[in-house]
């Protein structure tokens, strides 16, 4: 078991300047308050999820941390429903909804989080560590810290019976860092959720940068894509010659290299993950390791190479995938190439201006709280998320996790004075969301 050390509580009350309560109303203070009170606890929650290990493959520790959750929401008089999704290959779904038991009408607030975490049992990473008021562990901030955060917010609504008056449904994924498929059916619930709601908020890392907090409105997609090149094989000295032409590896740096110098604009990025070439050169059935074998005295008739794609918008990734082709078309003399893009993927989730709306909103709370202003964090510098699946349906923000660092990469972080202050900023937002 922790120990719980008295700077945090310490920190937790200096979160809240005197002139900052005094703007608060009094519903507000008591969720303020409860908020407080329950940081302990919320951190030992943090912790016994990040020591159950829930890599994405991992279906029996994804399941774990949702049963560990169900009894949380369960107590808030939430419906809690899991939803299995073996025919994805993966684990499934946690879904928890609390629908008004008020009178009075009120807005459908989604929140978005996930079960999963990109470290399965083989990596060494495994346990909660903490000093002082930054601990460490797998998935600690992507995404355990942001259930920590949705947790914390629902219990102190709950406490203060503003919860009473809401309708709110979670979702939780068991497959964001590795999605089963088909998509369709791996995000269908999600979808579902989305399309019901009034509003959405997503509970991936917050963007701190220079230690200012910032708003997330925008994310950017994430597909993957193949390229296939053949050429003519033969002898070397007969390399640019009229019968066997540039052969595969050239073709495929014509290629490569034409997306480098053509295609780079804002919001935009197309790595390449994996190539080879040679004769032959072969990709196994995971699409993750590519064999290659050859010699120097003959033209290689193979070469292949995969990457991602990530955009900002609808249109620009289709603008972008038509580029490619383009590129890829003009094949040098006694070569063919062949560009795939896989099904599913990412969406992307543009800046809209109802999602702006809702960090005014947000900046709005703020200023309640005393906290400065978060600006619009720059999209090029997040990744994919699940809100990108329900962001064409209804107005979203992201990012309102916990702050740190390091995610997906052993030592991963979160400041765990972000946890209180993240819960207080939710909890009063959904509050003015939920109101007609």
């Amino acid at each position: 078991m922790m120990t719980i050390l008295r700077p945090l509580a310490m920190a937790v009350a200096l979160l809240f300047p005197a002139v900052a309560q005094a703007q608060l109303t009094d519903p507000d203070q008591r969720v303020v308050a409860a908020v407080e009170r329950g940081t302990d606890r919320h951190i030992a929650l943090l912790e016994r999820m990040v020591n159950q290990n829930s890599g994405t493959l991992n279906l029996a520790g994804v399941r774990a941390v949702a049963d560990m959750l169900r009894p949380e929401f369960e107590a808030l008089g939430m419906e809690v429903r899991w939803v299995d999704m073996a025919e994805t290959g993966r684990a499934g779904h946690l879904i928890a909804t609390h629908r008004n038991l008020t009178r009075g009408a009120s807005k459908h607030v989604l929140m978005i989080g996930h079960l999963d975490t990109v470290f399965e049992p083989s990596s060494p990473f495994q346990r909660f560590e903490r000093q002082g008021d930054r601990a460490t562990g797998p998935g600690i901030g992507d995404d355990k810290g942001g259930i920590a955060v949705i947790v914390a917010a629902l219990r102190a609504l709950h406490a203060t019976g503003e919860l009473r008056r809401m309708h709110v449904t979670v979702v939780l994924t068991g497959d964001e860092e590795r999605p089963g498929a088909p998509l369709a059916t791996a995000r269908r619930d999600l979808i579902a959720a989305g399309r019901e709601a009034d509003y959405a908020l997503e509970f991936e890392n917050l963007a701190r940068d220079d230690g200012r907090d910032f708003g997330t409105v925008a994310r950017r997609s994430s597909s993957t894509w193949s390229l296939t090149v053949r050429g003519r094989t033969g002898h070397s000295s007969g390399i640019f010659g009229e019968g066997l032409g540039y052969g595969a590896i050239y073709e495929l740096a014509r290629i490569l290299d034409a997306f480098r110098r053509e295609l780079p604009e804002p919001n935009l990025t197309f790595n390449v993950g994996l190539a080879a070439g040679g004769t032959p050169a072969t990709i196994d059935g995971s699409l993750e390791r590519v064999q290659a074998s050859g010699k120097t005295n003959i033209i290689p008739e193979m070469a292949i190479a995969r990457g991602d794609l990530r955009s900002l918008t609808p249109d620009q990734d289709a603008r972008i995938r038509t580029a490619m082709q383009a590129i890829v078309a003009q094949h040098l003399p006694g070569t063919s190439a062949e560009l795939a893009f896989a099904a599913g993927g990412y969406p992307p989730m543009p800046p809209t201006e109802g999602n702006r709306r809702l960090l005014s909103r947000l900046n709005e709370v703020n200023r309640l709280l005393g906290y400065p202003e978060m600006p619009e964090f720059d999209p090029g510098r997040r990744g994919a998320a699940d809100s990108a699946f329900v962001a064409a349906d209804v107005d979203t923000l992201a990012g309102l996790g916990m702050a740190g660092g390091g995610a997906h990469a052993e030592g991963e972080w979160v400041d765990l004075t972000s946890l209180p202050r993240q819960a207080i900023r939710t909890a009063l937002l959904m509050m003015r969301l939920s109101r007609r």
